[in-house]
């Protein structure tokens, strides 16, 4: 019943074939004959006529590790590198270079790591040197990078300074100097073992990382990071003991077509009215979480005018995308919170394979929770499983113990200071989906539930009856009995999970039916009305101007307009939604999604006013 469908992406890169790799010589003469240490290959992944996407893939084919990794090649006039994402390219002509990024430069023997770029013109790669030998396996010059200096220590820290300090690094031939790296992008090069940071915002949290470089300009790995929180703040407050959660759900796939991007949860005044986001979604595939939408997510270049600060992406920086654009919203708000969301009602058919082995499930999250370019962004885990040893978009048998067993491996993987949550079931009938897990044994083991107390009712009953998709309670006449915000609530209670632990649900946006000619609920219907996006849905941004509420019904505003009938939740009723949320002593509200609200948080300002 849930309706996040994961939009297809024309711009993504994901779903395309890869071209069979093909490796490019440098030199026609024989290679060396000692063992070969590391090949670069090279493909034409995507070709549009006017441009094409390139990838490179370098692979360590010898028995001791690499500690980095520097490609060369020559495009013939009038073929060049625009874009590139996961190494720094250069160019002096039509000679180009690529080297890694800090977190990339180590391979261990066997391994392999890829970088890519968009181009123009319709050249292909020649001349291919890889740490200055041939691509095609050349022996790897002695000449070695520098190693990783000593992970930082940080002192004197300031509203809005801090000093850093680290041990040197050891090369072969010299260090030349170090890049300090503030939450994965280089805020200075350095040539002693120490920097002041300054021009920071108070109450914030930094993360610092350095890596040297020798004098042939080889970089190094980077250190390990230290996490700095400056002193300071308060302009904007989180949660404390007590408060209540404010959350919203940003959706990845929503800069494409419905051109929502986290600008917008600023300029519409949205974020100094919430207390957390949720990321929406990363994929759940082969046992382990995985990116959803590389493009969306990292990748996305912005423009000045979309950009939350107002400064325009680079084709160089480290971090681009939806992640960067949150890092610079929490920079703005300091006391904003964001958890980084895996499922959803599309990808939670890998939960079940996930939870065969459920410590190196919640390893493989965690490990991409915080990769180095992005672990500053997020705060936590959601866990958006539909649903455990239920069925949802698959069924699932994993057992009633499914649900503990997953909540407790990511606490014991993420620890006591992270956040983790998970979306969970509001099907409140008897013998209905909170009855099949243990939602109380699970719930020792998280921060919230997300009660998705919407999509009780819809067009999926094509000839009907209407009803509203999210009532606060039954009444007289209604379609399924259990299936309401009440009831789920007070089963979830009875099972045990403590009431300052559910979140309510709200969705900003409709259900509807058409044919009907019915004012009240019980109306008999033909199929579902028209949406902008998809058939029975549409968000309360456009329904409050086309099809006003004219009554209500179990605390959710329902509308008669021609022939169409739709129920979705006004200012009005929101605020009844979160004054009954507060008798109950739940522990907040949480909404989806942000781009169905007007562009001045109609729906956000009633939440937050009804939670004070």
């Amino acid at each position: 019943m849930r309706f996040r469908h994961r939009a297809v992406a024309g711009l993504t890169t994901l779903l395309l074939p890869l071209a069979t790799l093909v490796a490019l010589g440098g030199s026609a003469e024989a290679a060396p004959e000692a063992a070969p240490a590391a090949t670069a290959t090279y493909a034409k992944t995507q070709d549009w006529g006017s441009g094409f996407e390139g990838k490179w893939t370098v692979k360590n084919t010898g028995t001791t590790s690499i500690s980095s990794w520097n490609v060369e090649w020559d495009f013939p006039s009038g073929t060049k590198v625009t874009s590139a994402w996961d190494a720094t390219v250069t160019n002096s002509g039509n000679h180009w270079t690529a080297k890694n990024l800090g977190w990339n430069g180590t391979l261990a023997p066997g391994a392999s790591v890829s970088f890519g770029f968009n181009g123009s013109g319709p050249g292909s790669p020649s001349n291919c040197t890889l740490n200055g030998a041939s691509c095609d396996g050349g022996s790897v010059p002695g000449d070695e990078a520098p190693s990783a200096p000593g992970t930082p220590t940080a002192s004197d820290i300031t509203d809005t300074s801090v000093k850093l300090a680290w041990k040197a690094a050891t090369d072969d031939k010299g260090v030349k100097n170090y890049d300090v790296l503030r939450d994965g992008s280089k805020v200075a090069t350095v040539t002693g073992t120490s920097y002041a940071d300054s021009g920071l915002t108070a109450g914030t949290d930094y993360s610092y990382t350095v890596q040297a470089r020798d004098t042939a300009d080889q970089t190094g790995p980077a250190s390990g990071a230290v996490k700095v929180h400056t002193t300071g703040g308060g302009t904007d407050p989180g949660p404390g003991p007590g408060d209540k959660v404010k959350l919203g759900y940003f959706t990845q796939w929503g800069v494409y077509g419905r051109n929502y991007h986290v600008k917008n949860i600023d300029t519409s005044a949205s974020a100094s009215k919430i207390t957390h986001i949720n990321y929406a979604f990363g994929n759940v595939q082969g046992g382990k979480c995985t990116i959803g939408d590389a493009y969306a997510d990292y990748d996305k270049a912005y423009t000045a005018d979309q950009s939350v600060d107002g400064k325009a992406d680079t084709w160089d920086q480290p971090l681009r995308g939806n992640f960067n654009q949150l890092r610079k919203l929490k920079a703005k708000h300091p006391n904003l919170k964001v958890l980084w969301s895996f499922g959803g009602w599309t990808w939670s058919g890998g939960f079940t394979d996930a939870m065969k082995n459920p410590a190196a499930f919640a390893k493989s999250c965690h490990d991409l929770v915080e990769d180095p370019r992005w672990a500053d962004v997020f705060d936590g885990i959601d866990l958006d499983w539909e649903y455990p040893n239920a069925c949802g978009l698959t069924c699932d048998t994993s057992g009633p113990a499914s649900m503990k067993n997953m909540m407790q491996a990511f606490r014991s993987e993420f620890g006591k200071d992270a956040l983790v949550t998970a979306a969970i079931t509001a099907d409140g009938s008897n013998g209905g989906k909170i009855d099949a897990a243990d939602y109380g044994g699970a719930s020792q083991y998280a921060d919230w539930f997300n009660v998705m107390t919407y999509d009780f009712f819809g067009a999926w009953a094509a000839k009907g009856p209407t009803a509203p998709h999210s009532p606060l309670t039954s009444y007289s006449g209604i379609p399924q009995e259990g299936f309401n915000s009440a009831d789920a609530i007070t089963k979830l209670k009875a099972k045990g999970v403590p009431s300052a632990k559910l979140l309510l649900g709200i969705g900003f946006y409709g259900r509807g039916w058409t044919g009907v000619t019915q004012k009240e609920p019980g109306g008999t219907a033909t199929g579902a009305a028209q949406g902008t996006y998809e058939a029975g849905i549409e968000d309360y941004k456009v329904l409050k101007n086309s099809c006003p509420a004219n009554g209500t019904i179990a605390g959710t505003a329902y509308a008669h307009c021609g022939s169409n009938w739709w129920s979705y939740d006004t200012p009005a009723t929101v605020k009844s939604k979160m004054a009954w949320s507060k008798q109950q002593g739940l522990g907040g509200a949480f909404f989806w999604e942000f781009s169905g609200d007007t562009t001045n948080g109609e729906l956000v300002s009633a939440i937050n006013d009804g939670l004070k």
